[in-house]
């Protein structure tokens, strides 16, 4: 019987090839999404993984969508608090609502996806939970106040969970990518994004693969002795 994963934001971009590197891995998965019924929708007929809607920003949406999930997979084993969102500008210019929606989700995602599902997997005695971070949580970024809190509040939230996790087998770490060649930073401006690329010692944007086989690895067997860790998946651009 395979395990069972929920992949969160995990119908597009570097969601999509989290699910997609976890089903071939053997898990059972369930991608989340917040929206788009349309991509969904695609998705599921592309990859034959079920998508799942709920705002994972919402605490009650959150504990109903994993139960649903449970009742009709199985009890969830690994969790992907992959979902994000982004409402930049710099602190002048940023108002209340953008630096709460941010916060939201960004970071109370974590948290409701982990009281959803952590209770269950410290009582099976085993676990995989991995939060994706990112390099603008570790290095800060101009005109991004909120979303770096955040980011860097699931780098703390990852350490501190860990330790609670550790003796009941379920490991809890992070993933921090650094710019990856998504749909949302194709829609950066080429002189900008030249830029971007001319600061990766690598000399290329990372790829959404990339990032999913790092996860895998997090949920494998072979990382149990692997937890409370940040692994940074940035071309050298940040090296922390």
């Amino acid at each position: 019987m395979s395990r069972i994963a929920i992949v969160t934001g995990g119908t597009r971009g570097i969601g999509e090839a989290i699910s997609v590197a976890l089903k071939d891995q053997g898990f059972t998965v369930a991608a989340n999404y917040a929206g788009n019924d349309e991509k969904a929708k695609a998705f599921t007929d592309r990859t034959g993984i079920a998508a799942f809607k709920w705002d994972v920003g919402d605490h009650e949406a959150c504990l109903a969508g994993c139960a649903e999930v449970a009742e009709q997979l199985g009890e969830v084993d690994a969790v992907v608090n992959n979902a994000g969102i982004t409402r930049d500008g710099t602190l002048h210019r940023m108002s209340y609502d953008d630096w709460h929606e941010v916060m939201r989700v960004n970071l109370g995602g974590c948290f409701n996806m982990a009281k959803a599902c952590f209770p269950g997997m410290r009582e099976r005695q085993w676990g995989r939970i991995v939060n994706i971070g990112s390099i603008n949580g570790q290095a800060g970024q101009y005109g991004q106040v909120n979303y770096a809190a955040a980011k860097s509040g699931i780098h703390g939230f990852t350490k501190a969970l860990a330790q609670e996790g550790a003796k009941f087998g379920v490991t809890v770490n992070a993933i921090a990518p650094g710019y990856i060649d998504t749909d949302m930073v194709a829609a950066v401006p080429e002189p900008v994004l030249e830029k971007i690329v001319a600061k990766i010692p690598v000399g290329r944007l990372g790829q959404a693969e990339e990032i999913a086989r790092g996860v895998a690895f997090l949920c494998s067997e072979n990382a149990a002795f692997v937890t409370g860790s940040t692994m940074s998946i940035n071309g050298g651009q940040h090296m922390y």
